[in-house]
């Protein structure tokens, strides 16, 4: 009941902050304008102009990608203030336009449709959180990663699944084909000790903020033995190439490391994509807690104050 809870307590926060929508940083598209000024209403409390603005934006254009993502945060917007009836309706509308517009394309031709079907699934396992339905909400997001396997759904689904299942339970597998900074000295050196996973993207500004965060408390419980593992992931560019090779690019993230994650005493940086997939890493920074024994007692996408992970390390290293 409590990690339901906390659960989607966590989605309206992203919610409130507007945290799903793609921050303007290379790579990555800029926040269509009807969905900015969507989410703008939304944070003023003003959800009947929410409203219209997506009614009149869908008669004017249709369901375009854009269309649906801002639907999308209506629905999310419609689920807070407890309108669980037309939340639910929008979210099954914004499911039934895609699948239909995806018979023509791929989900992950255009960067908007996933985000907006992404954030359906997300209101509707909501919903049933709130109804303290566990069951009914793994058997949702579990049938969505069956659908839409092999597109970047998968993390994003393995996140909120993670959400409700992954804390008290083994660590998902950490694999590491190649390493940043240099490849460690012992393989799984990690093992019978706490550890600390901060997985972040040399795109990510949220991620260099936390850097120093994670580079004090990193330095602060080291002589109780605590070990950093970073992982990151290639994306296919940089800020200077938007079709970087994976030569190219992993240079890039040897520059970035140094620049803003070097600091972080004793760090090991795997890269491998794998890892973003099976810890449902959607969103960064995500920071895992992870006891000697190799269980999770802590999974956060997104930022976590230094306070908050203080306690949780004092925690973790008794």
């Amino acid at each position: 009941m409590r990690r339901i809870a906390v659960w989607a307590g966590l989605l309206l926060t992203a919610c409130a902050a507007g945290q799903e929508p793609i921050p303007p940083t290379y790579g990555q598209p800029p926040t269509p304008r009807i969905v900015a000024y969507v989410i703008a209403e939304l944070q003023q409390g003003d959800l009947g102009s929410a409203v219209a603005l997506v009614s009149q934006y869908r008669k004017l254009n249709g369901d375009t990608p854009e269309a649906l993502y801002a639907l999308s945060w209506l629905a999310r917007g419609e689920a807070a203030a407890g309108d669980i009836a037309t939340a639910t309706q929008d979210a099954e509308e914004i499911e039934h336009a895609a699948k239909t517009a995806l018979a023509t394309r791929k989900l992950d031709s255009e960067p908007y449709l996933p985000l907006a079907l992404g954030s359906a699934y997300e209101v509707q396992a909501e919903i049933l959180a709130k109804e303290n339905k566990r069951s009914e909400v793994l058997q949702l997001l579990r049938s969505a990663m069956t659908t839409w396997r092999g597109t970047s759904l998968i993390d994003r689904l393995q996140k909120n699944i993670n959400l409700l299942t992954l804390e008290g339970k083994p660590m998902p597998l950490l694999r590491a084909t190649e390493w940043i900074a240099g490849k460690p000295a012992h393989p799984n050196a990690w093992r019978g000790k706490p550890l600390l996973l901060f997985f972040w993207a040399h795109w990510c500004a949220d991620c260099k903020a936390e850097a120093p965060i994670i580079a004090r408390l990193a330095q602060e419980f080291e002589p109780k033995g605590l070990y950093v593992l970073a992982p990151t992931r290639l994306y296919g560019y940089t800020a200077q190439d938007d079709h970087a090779s994976p030569q190219e690019e992993r240079a890039f993230v040897e520059r970035v490391y140094q620049k803003y994650y070097a600091a972080i005493p004793g760090a090991e940086v795997p890269l491998d994509t794998g890892n973003f997939e099976r810890f449902g890493v959607s969103t960064t920074p995500t920071i895992v807690l992870a006891d000697r024994r190799g269980i999770v007692r802590l999974y956060h996408p997104g930022v976590m104050e230094e306070a908050a992970l203080r306690d949780a390390l004092q925690e973790l290293t008794r």
